[in-house]
């Protein structure tokens, strides 16, 4: 989907955010001893004993520099001093639809070599060979130029997409109001009683965007269905009666992606939507803890506390939060991290990275799916999503561990029938406070 936002100036944001890639490239050449930085922008996949291919992904390498999203075998290239050069397949083809000859804010910044066979780029591409970084996958592989990524490059360029760029910023929060108006319009589909497929399809009619275009396959779960937290079925029929409603749900602009979650409860009256409004109030809070300094690790201790906070002022559990936490109880209920870096990725690179030299930052011991461990700086994009579950099989674990008395499992039945709650939103980190990119789309919605 091409569409364009009012009152932004992409073309002065990217020429800035053009400055700051040839910046990084020189640097990460550099490091990496290379002459020239090459970059494939992937190639379709097929289907094994098949002739049909899978949806095409680009390479976040080739579009962190190109709005350029649908361009199988193309390729970037720059080289220190030298204008930049695109070069653009454009086949002649009557089975599919042929890209447009390239236009927009950033065609001024390149040479744009257009090409009608996969081949032609070779005679394009610069030599010799050995002097190249070629980040891309292996099937990208044209001739004698075969992907290598050295370590030395691609840890330098991960890294340095941890800090957005005004022009990346922009195109993000146009995803986040994309993807508000699929969430009101997924919303009002639920009120309505539909099913779970029914509301995935109206909210890809109001995003504009279908599965392949989205940044990640929606997570439209109804009742139990909201305690898999990566549930994809989507039942053709409404359960009777509808109780909740967990949706996971983003758009994409020109490359960059969003990621929301929301949950729902049909009685805005009852229990349940008393513990939506908890979590919801307690994520805010946590968003506003995105700061310089801050360590994102912490973050995610912290949110164990304050939901486990959640859990016991509404009989859930039995002891404090600390406790729940020491013991693994927390774990059972919020079993995932508290969020991950977005941009050109939904789970964007370099969350773990330790410098922009490689090496890994670990874990906390006892939470292995917390996707960033970073301390927090100005620039960094994260998702704050909390979220609390009820979900048997983690459930019987805590009994199996030794701390069954530590919850009161009557609750926990009266509660199991409407899955869990998610909240997600995207905040900026600054200089100064927190900057929630999602908040402000759905206020302007309304």
């Amino acid at each position: 989907m091409t569409v364009s936002a009012p009152n932004v100036d992409f073309a002065l944001l990217y020429a800035d955010h053009f400055a700051t890639m040839k910046r990084r490239a020189d640097e990460a050449l550099t490091r990496g001893g290379f002459d020239h930085l090459v970059v494939p922008s992937g190639t379709l996949h097929y289907q094994v004993f098949d002739d049909r291919d899978y949806a095409y992904a680009v390479n976040p390498q080739f579009k962190a520099w190109l709005p350029l999203t649908r361009v199988p075998y193309s390729w970037l290239v720059y080289t220190p001093g030298q204008r930049p050069k695109v070069i653009f397949y454009q086949p002649f083809d009557y089975w599919h639809v042929v890209p447009d000859a390239p236009s927009g804010w950033w065609v001024e910044h390149f040479d744009i070599h257009i090409i009608r066979k996969p081949d032609e780029a070779l005679a394009l591409l610069p030599k010799p060979v050995n002097r190249c970084a070629i980040l891309g996958e292996p099937q990208s592989a044209l001739g004698d130029y075969t992907p290598n990524s050295p370590d030395a490059v691609v840890n330098y360029l991960e890294y340095q997409r941890s800090y957005k760029t005004a022009y990346e910023i922009a195109l993000m929060r146009e995803a986040q109001h994309l993807a508000v108006r699929g969430h009101r319009a997924a919303e009002a589909a639920f009120r309505e009683g539909k099913s779970e497929f029914a509301i995935h399809m109206a909210y890809c009619n109001a995003v504009g965007q279908d599965p392949s275009e989205l940044p990640y396959n929606n997570i439209i779960g109804l009742n139990e269905h909201g305690a898999v937290l990566h549930y994809h079925d989507r039942c053709h029929t409404a359960p009777t009666p509808v109780r909740s409603f967990l949706i996971d749900a983003g758009a994409s602009f020109h490359g960059y992606a969003s990621d929301i979650t929301r949950t729902y409860a049909m009685d805005t009256s009852g229990e349940f939507q008393a513990l939506v409004n908890a979590v919801d109030a307690a994520q805010i809070t946590m968003g506003e803890g995105v700061r310089a300094g801050v360590d994102y690790k912490q973050l995610h201790i912290d949110a164990h506390l304050s939901l486990m906070g959640i859990l016991k002022d509404h009989g859930v559990i039995k002891v404090s939060p600390e406790t729940a936490l020491a013991t693994g109880v927390s774990a059972a209920f919020f079993p995932h991290g508290l969020g991950h870096p977005i941009g050109l990725q939904v789970h964007d690179v370099a969350g773990f990275a330790e410098s922009d030299h490689g090496g890994k930052i670990p874990r906390p011991q006892g939470h292995p799916y917390l996707r960033m461990t970073r301390v927090l700086e100005p620039g960094m994009v994260v998702t704050i999503e909390p979220g609390v579950y009820f979900i048997d099989m983690l459930l019987n674990e805590v009994k199996q561990n030794g701390h069954a008395d530590s919850i009161d499992w009557a609750r926990v039945d009266a509660l199991r029938p409407y899955g869990g709650i998610r909240i997600e939103d995207e905040v900026l980190c600054t200089n100064g406070d927190a900057v929630n990119l999602t908040r402000p789309a759905f206020a302007e919605a309304v």
